[in-house]
């Protein structure tokens, strides 16, 4: 599906998981290179930078929102000439969707906010794409917040597998964003050949936003490493409590276990000859167990 607007002189092609004839049409009005369209056709693994005598191309792939399970990133590819820019993708991207009705919107009202080539456009659909990954990555923090809660609030076994599903959602953000830094630095090489020296200032505001999202990941799996591991803390304080006090039953229990065990022995040995004999028993059951509970506190293993 292609969806196209033109304003001062700009035009933007977004394609929408292109098919072979909508892709021969575009090689035919913007003269691409057949080694760039055939990118188009299918995913390309790695981002990647190719610079060309009259345009840029660029790949770059950018998180999933993390609710979402079927996919944990989504490619784009950006052509960039000097007065046209298209975009690919293979699935509906929202921030792209939402960007395109401001762009048109600009159009309307007759407002020149999208600079005066397609480098300026480019520039506002990265802002556009990264505002969308801070806003997702904001959405964590009241995850954090909770597992904070829940850890002193002694749910330390069931937060557990919180931490490893928000872990996980971080981890797909960082992988969908690894090679973002080199691309876009190998981008501002060509940026500086392509377009006016002007426009440096721009790609330099690119790599900054790159940087805050790497900050914010990066401050979230710090804080999630801190939470993790006094979660584990708590947890392996709880279990060696529980284990200290099964260890003291156990003790307490062994002397009356082997009295108990020596009257079941079946011998013609016979102790308990009357009623208050089996009370003499018990009794010495019970004294056994105070001595050896009196010794562990001497010793104070207990």
């Amino acid at each position: 599906m292609i969806s196209k607007y033109t304003f001062n002189n700009i035009t933007w092609v977004d394609l929408q998981s292109p098919t072979p004839e909508e892709v021969a049409h575009l090689v035919e009005e913007f003269s691409i290179p057949e080694l760039v369209a055939e990118e188009f056709i299918s995913e390309t693994v790695r981002s990647k930078v190719d610079l060309y005598k009259d345009l840029i191309f660029l790949v770059l792939h950018f998180p999933v929102n993390h609710h979402k399970k079927n996919a944990s990133e989504q490619e784009i590819d950006f052509v960039i000439g000097k007065n046209f820019l298209i975009t690919i993708h293979y699935e509906l991207v929202n921030p792209l969707h939402e960007f395109f009705k401001k762009f048109e919107a600009n159009a309307l009202l007759d407002k020149n906010t999208m600079g005066n080539h397609a480098g300026h456009l480019f520039y506002h659909i990265i802002k556009q794409l990264y505002k969308n990954v801070m806003t997702e990555l904001d959405s964590f923090n009241p995850d954090l917040k909770k597992i904070e809660r829940d850890i002193f609030e002694g749910k330390e076994a069931e937060t557990v597998r919180t931490i490893s599903n928000l872990n996980k959602h971080l981890i797909d953000y960082r992988q969908s964003i690894r090679f973002h830094y080199d691309t876009l630095k190998s981008f501002e090489t060509a940026g500086k050949k392509f377009f006016e020296p002007e426009f440096s200032f721009y790609l330099e505001s690119i790599l900054g936003e790159y940087n805050k999202i790497k900050s914010i990941l990066e401050n979230h799996r710090d804080v999630l490493t801190d939470l993790r591991e006094t979660n584990d803390s708590l947890l392996s304080s709880k279990t060696n409590e529980t284990m200290r006090i099964l260890t003291i039953i156990t003790f307490l229990l062994t002397p009356v276990t082997v009295i108990a065990s020596i009257f079941m022995m079946n011998t013609d040995f016979t102790l308990i000859k009357t009623y208050n004999d089996f009370y003499i028993i018990l009794g010495a059951m019970l004294l056994t167990s105070t001595i050896t509970f009196i010794f562990f506190r001497l010793k104070k293993w207990l």
